[in-house]
């Protein structure tokens, strides 16, 4: 998972901020050729956008929402990794209301702060993002992050332009992997779909409220894209995974990808186009099933 080493090993690869802004400069150019932006300032072509904000049982939880101008169509929560809301992510969030949903990039860290707090992974690194998030990402058990679910479908269902008769899809990244899994045990009933990449945390065996022991409460299919790096340092993880799933007769695809930790996000010192793509068909294949 996104460790503190792992950040360590991307600050001495990078050597300096400026540096840093080079390589992701030149994902970004990687990213612009397959439709997503590194600086997003206007809605694309047939979308809708704004910040929201609704309340939790914890506070009042804000986030991005974008969607398709017209019509109705299914919902997808989307977590995003330990640098929170960005503009990394809304991108993400965009190219996925382009396919037909209705997209709500939530704040893991509302409890403590309101929006974006860094630009992108390179200020992360640069201003000691683990140790300024680590309080925060403190709180995010999995008793915290099912009553968020619950409250972020209620928020949906009620969204203008949300088909309620579809289920409602989650994809998660890095920190965000495990809680697709608690979000679609919490509301079973409209978690159709759960989407897990380069996801850490994923089997916690001392842990009743790890991921893989709670399955037996999940009504939805699931995509379980592991980095490779991760399965190197836990091989086994992947298999008790799917094991648990087969026990709880949850459909489930396991999987590792030929990407490194944090393959799927642009700015992320791990980007791989060629793979992020396949994980993008992926995700798209696994909301056409599940969520029609």
């Amino acid at each position: 998972m996104c460790e503190e080493s792992k950040l360590a090993e991307w600050a001495k690869q990078t050597i300096s901020r400026r540096q840093f802004g080079v390589l992701t400069g030149a994902a970004a150019l990687t990213a612009c050729a397959s439709g997503e932006s590194a600086g997003q300032a206007q809605p694309l072509p047939g979308l809708k956008e704004r910040g929201v904000n609704f309340a939790t049982p914890d506070g009042t939880m804000d986030g991005f929402f974008v969607q398709p101008e017209t019509g109705n169509h299914p919902a997808v929560i989307l977590w995003p990794d330990i640098a929170s809301i960005r503009e990394a992510k809304r991108n993400i969030a965009r190219k996925l209301a382009q396919a037909g949903y209705a997209v709500l990039v939530v704040n893991p860290y509302y409890r403590d702060v309101t929006g974006q707090q860094f630009a992108d992974f390179a200020a992360f690194i640069a201003d000691g993002g683990f140790q300024k998030v680590g309080p925060w990402r403190g709180k995010l058990n999995a008793e915290a992050i099912m009553r968020d679910a619950t409250a972020i479908v209620d928020w949906l269902d009620r969204q203008e332009g949300v088909d309620q008769a579809k289920g409602i899809g989650t994809q998660g990244y890095c920190m965000g992997g495990p809680f697709t899994v608690w979000s679609a045990a919490a509301v079973p009933a409209r978690i159709k779909a759960a989407a897990s990449f380069h996801g850490g945390g994923l089997v916690r065996p001392d842990n009743p409220m790890s991921p893989h022991k709670v399955l037996d409460k999940v009504d939805a299919a699931l995509l379980i894209a592991v980095a490779q790096d991760d399965d190197a340092k836990a091989p086994a993880d992947k298999t008790t995974f799917a094991e648990a799933a087969e026990a709880a007769k949850v459909g489930a695809i396991v999987t590792v990808y030929p990407g490194n930790h944090g393959w799927m996000v642009s700015d992320s010192p791990a980007y791989d186009a060629t793979a992020a793509a396949r994980g993008e068909a992926d995700l798209k294949a696994l909301y056409a099933s599940a969520l029609a």
